[in-house]
């Protein structure tokens, strides 16, 4: 049987290392630098074939995260909060609050995705020591970014802050979990029109992701009521329940 493929990660700050020929044009997890490996590890050069090979810590938060990540957008929360502690530790082996910090980072940004709307803890213990690019995004996550932020943020999310077509900016983002933190976080900044509910739905099923489906579509069904759309929200509510397990 086929191995599902682990869920893609969005672009964060990249990390102030530099001298890898990787770059933000490589697609996601077959190159470090657009990879886990900006959160969790900070190293531009890991998975590259020209550089030396990887540490073993790296390697395991790198898996770990990814089966974190894949966890909470399935809605195994047990799972994912396993495998966090696992990057946890692998992180703390090197003592450096920067990785740690991309790693909170990462694990917000899964919540964002799926409308989990809660301060981002983890991050917030680590901020006093925190980059500015790292707190520009941080800023991006809680839908709260700053005039001078722009230039600090990664392209993705560049184009979320700056004023367009809410709607054109997410079909302009090929990484489906990138859209659909950038989809949270134009919610959370009172930009998302239901064109950007229908793109976000639509990503979150192509890709099997239970969580995000289930509080998009709710989000869909609580416009569709208070518009008094009630066929819809019937039919909305049949979706939910069949993406939640709870229809008969």
């Amino acid at each position: 049987m086929k191995r599902p493929t682990p869920a893609p990660v969005p672009s964060v700050p990249s990390p102030p290392q530099g001298g890898s020929t990787c770059g933000p044009a490589k697609p996601v997890l077959r190159c470090f630098w657009t990879g886990v490996s900006i959160l969790v590890a900070g190293l531009a050069l890991a998975a590259c074939s020209s550089a030396p090979p990887a540490p073993e810590w790296q390697m395991n938060a790198k898996g770990s995260a990814e089966r974190a990540a894949d966890a909470w957008l399935a809605g195994d929360a047990r799972v994912e909060a396993a495998e966090w502690a696992r990057v946890r530790a692998e992180l703390t082996r090197t003592g450096r609050s920067d990785l740690l910090a991309r790693a909170e980072l990462l694990r917000c940004a899964t919540r964002v995705a799926a409308l989990v709307f809660e301060p981002c803890a983890g991050f917030e213990a680590l901020a006093q020591d925190a980059a500015p690019a790292e707190l520009a995004y941080s800023r991006y996550l809680a839908g709260a970014s700053q005039p001078g932020d722009a230039a600090l943020l990664p392209e993705a999310a560049r184009a979320v802050v700056a004023t367009g077509s809410p709607e054109a900016v997410l079909a302009g983002l090929k990484d489906p979990l990138s859209r659909l933190v950038a989809a949270g976080v134009l919610l959370r900044s009172g930009r998302a029109t239901p064109a950007v509910l229908a793109q976000a739905v639509d990503t979150a099923s192509a890709q099997g992701w239970r969580r995000p489906l289930g509080a998009w579509l709710t989000l869909q069904q609580q416009r569709a009521q208070a518009a008094g759309a009630t066929d819809e929200a019937a039919r909305l509510q049949r979706r939910i329940d069949l993406v939640l397990g709870t229809s008969r």
